[in-house]
């Protein structure tokens, strides 16, 4: 099997297309990548700039570049020496626009004689024989029906008609009623849709990948990549919604000719990969809350804390109960449908009523720690939950034991799709809903993070990098992806009020003073978020506003907005850029975060890039990147002037500032180059510690092994303490050789070095051993 060493994600899209990517190839062998990694590029719903919502697996989207798009790509990164990763959707496809999807347009014309009818999994008793469409702005919006073209039109959404159901002069109405398809009010989908959707978007429909001859037609493209030799490892989309990931991975790794892959599992703490499960590892969360939590300093924890109560008006946040809470809403608003299909699969002998059935499922899945259960490997988790379930609610108490050994069963119906719902729960629960309420820091809320754990120590970083060492060194790692709710840099720099807690408070209570939001779990991650991203234009900064109140729900929502709530929200958004005042508050915020985020930022990047595992570089994100949560983490990006900066670099240039642009480019490019080109310095895993006053503020690993010296990663962690107790002073590391940094070209050592010295020109070092 080939297996990359790091890997380079690029968004592709009608605006940066195949043809785009092989042009980038160059600089991107240069930068020191060894695979590029390509969002999804299957035919996709017009417009998409995303491409999860495949619409045909069976060609490469020709928007996107079509089959000569990915030949080019793919030429163009096997003569430089790199690989090819691509991301593939198998849960589900993209039924927005019908007439797009030939499965199915298939479906709603033919019904249950459509030879795709057993490729979606429709509930036909529930529905009547039925597909349920939620499209209509009311039931009644039937009358809107007209037939033009030998097609049903509501407004501009185009459904076939069944053979023989239509004939010129029909009343549209009735027409509609004769189809295998029923349009409905859209607010129906939340209790009467019978389809599976990924989440709750009604626009996505799950595909059933588990029979051999759907997952056969929806993988013939993608074996062709293999066969050809176009590309070499696959990254894969929501497994936790296949009704048996297991079995799903064992059949690629066959198709492929066992080829490298990655699943885009999200673990929660103490968390582990199934040991059946046939990949290299996951899509780099975990690693992300790793990484992050190493850089946020602990004291910072009380006075935090007691900023989020003061918000609350003296009520203290239980995470617990919010998400308990938050995943209810979800069970019981935009998943009920999801729910209720689970109902009707509990045996009419239980006696449990659909809605206490309903209840006592929603119940236990809401007490899920994880993502899923994986049967019968993670029976205990199951039954855990069934507990749990209990004690909060022990009116539920003889519901919960009739449901517990059916859930068990993971052969029968009720068990394999209650586990492909409850991580639809915890999706929309908690990284849709509750990541934006429990709001004290907005470094810690990120996908598959724990925000309870504040931070890391360098012992225990070490402890997990070691375990990753041994466990699963050819999982991703990762700073930045198309679904982080912040990037990496405005991670970072959040990160620092962690350090400046009382200033935070400070600033905070005169920016609700000048722009007041009735809201103050709100306003807190607004502008920590604008604090994050600052400078950045008004409209990025507006629609995140939106996006993240309507998310956390508490003061409006997407379903029904409060105007008057949202008017105010926009009036702080906007207090920033045309209020004197408020917009002095922040950019003074913002100076004093700025130098200690930059010192945060390259050690991050730093350690991602050497740490075990493969380390991927998110789109542009080797200069500075303060993005928000999607779809502004998608903007497009200017790859010249990293070239440019990459070559100056090349010359010999160096960054006179670490809070220079090309500084992170420095610390990315030598990284890269060196794990690629050196690949006997990364081989095993061993922490570094220093003495002296300020050892606490060292983060260092040599990646060596008993074999023989290995590449040594210091960087500085809690810039801001470091500061104000003195600086390093005498704190120094004691090296075995002469080594190299590869960002300076200055050796040190062998013996006692002081860090002062080493980090002298920037915050981080990169040394290798001086050959001889």
């Amino acid at each position: 099997m080939r297996t990359p060493v790091s890997t380079y994600r690029l968004q592709i899209r009608p605006g940066f297309t195949l043809q785009d990517a092989a042009e980038t190839v160059p600089y991107l062998k240069s930068l020191g990548v060894d695979w590029i990694y390509l969002s999804p590029i299957l035919t996709a719903e017009k417009g998409s700039d995303h491409g999860y919502d495949v619409t045909d697996p069976s060609a490469i989207d020709p928007d996107r570049g079509g089959a000569e798009g990915l030949a080019a790509a793919s030429k163009a990164a096997h003569d430089a020496g790199m690989g090819v990763l691509v991301d593939i959707v198998p849960n589900h496809v993209g039924v927005a626009t019908p007439v797009q999807n030939p499965w199915w347009w298939s479906l709603l014309q033919e019904g249950q004689q459509s030879r795709y009818a057993a490729a979606f999994d429709v509930d036909w008793d529930f529905g009547a024989g039925r597909v349920r469409i939620p499209v209509l702005g009311e039931d009644s919006d039937v009358a809107a029906l007209e037939i033009k073209d030998g097609e049903l039109r509501y407004y501009d959404h185009r459904f076939p008609l069944a053979e023989g159901t239509y004939t010129a002069g029909d009343d549209p109405r009735e027409v509609h009623d004769r189809q295998h398809y029923e349009l409905v009010g859209w607010r129906r989908a939340d209790n009467d849709l019978n389809y599976r959707r990924f989440f709750a978007v009604n626009s996505l429909a799950g595909i059933r990948v588990e029979l051999p001859e759907v997952f056969d037609e929806a993988h013939a493209e993608i074996v062709r990549w293999f066969s050809e030799g176009l590309v070499d490892g696959l990254r894969i989309d929501h497994p936790d919604g296949l009704a048996d990931p297991e079995g799903y991975l064992h059949r690629l790794r066959e198709v492929t000719g066992g080829s490298y892959l990655l699943i885009e599992k999200i673990l929660e703490p103490g968390e582990e990969l199934p040991s059946s499960f046939d990949c290299e590892g996951t899509t780099g969360y975990d690693a992300l809350a790793d990484v992050d939590r190493l850089f946020v300093d602990p004291a910072g924890q009380e006075p935090l804390d007691a900023l989020d109560t003061e918000l609350r008006g003296g009520v203290v946040a239980d995470y617990d109960d919010m998400i308990r809470g938050t995943k209810r809403r979800i069970t019981d608003g935009i998943l009920h449908s999801e729910m209720l299909r689970l109902a009707r699969l509990v045996p009419a002998g239980t006696g449990l009523g659909a809605e206490r059935a309903a209840d006592a499922l929603s119940e236990i899945i809401a007490a899920f720690p994880v993502y899923r259960s994986y049967l019968p490997e993670g029976a205990g988790v199951l039954k855990e939950a069934c507990e749990l379930a209990v004690r909060r609610r022990p009116e539920l108490g003889d519901a919960v034991g009739l449901l517990q050994p059916l859930l068990l069963d993971a052969g029968a119906e009720l068990g394999r799709r209650f586990q492909q719902t409850s991580g639809m729960v915890m999706a929309k629960g908690v990284e849709d809903t509750a990541f934006f309420r429990y709001t004290r820091l907005g470094t810690l809320t990120e996908v598959g993070a724990d925000p309870t754990e504040f931070s890391v120590s360098t012992e225990e970083f070490h402890r997990r990098m070691t375990r990753r060492q041994a466990t699963i060194p050819l999982s991703m790692t990762t700073l930045s992806t198309h679904d982080t709710k912040r990037s990496e840099d405005t991670r970072a720099r959040i990160s620092v009020l962690a350090e400046l807690a009382p200033e935070w408070q400070a600033a905070l209570a005169r920016l609700q003073e000048l722009a007041p939001l009735p809201d103050g779990p709100l306003a807190n991650l607004l502008w920590q978020a604008l604090a994050g991203a600052w400078p950045a234009d008004r409209e990025r900064l507006q629609s995140y506003a939106q996006k993240a109140a309507r998310e956390a729900g508490n003061s409006t929502d997407w379903l029904d907005p409060d105007a008057a709530f949202e008017e105010k929200l926009a009036a702080a958004v906007d207090a920033a850029f045309d209020n004197p005042q408020v917009r002095a508050e922040l950019e003074s915020l913002v100076e004093l975060l700025s130098p200690y985020g930059a010192v945060n930022s390259l050690g991050a990047k730093l350690v991602q890039l050497t740490m075990p595992g493969v380390p991927d570089v998110y789109q542009g994100t080797e200069f500075w990147d303060r993005s928000l949560t999607d779809p502004d983490n998608r903007r497009p990006f200017d790859y010249g002037a990293r070239r440019a900066a990459l070559a100056a670099l090349d010359a010999g240039e160096r960054p006179a500032s670490y809070l220079d642009e090309a500084a992170k480019l420095l610390v990315t490019s030598r990284a890269l180059r060196l794990r690629r080109d050196r690949p006997e310095l990364f081989t095993g895993y061993r922490a570094l510690t220093a003495t002296g006053a300020a050892a606490g503020h060292l983060v260092g690993f040599d990646r060596g092994s008993a074999a023989g010296a290995g590449a040594v990663t210091l960087a500085t962690r809690l810039p801001r303490g470091l500061e104000q107790q003195g600086g390093w002073r005498d704190t120094a590391i004691d090296l075995a050789d002469a080594m190299t940094d590869e960002l300076t070209g200055a050796t040190f050592g062998p013996g006692s070095v002081l860090l002062a010295e080493v980090f002298g020109s920037y915050p981080v070092a990169l040394l290798v051993p001086v050959k001889r």
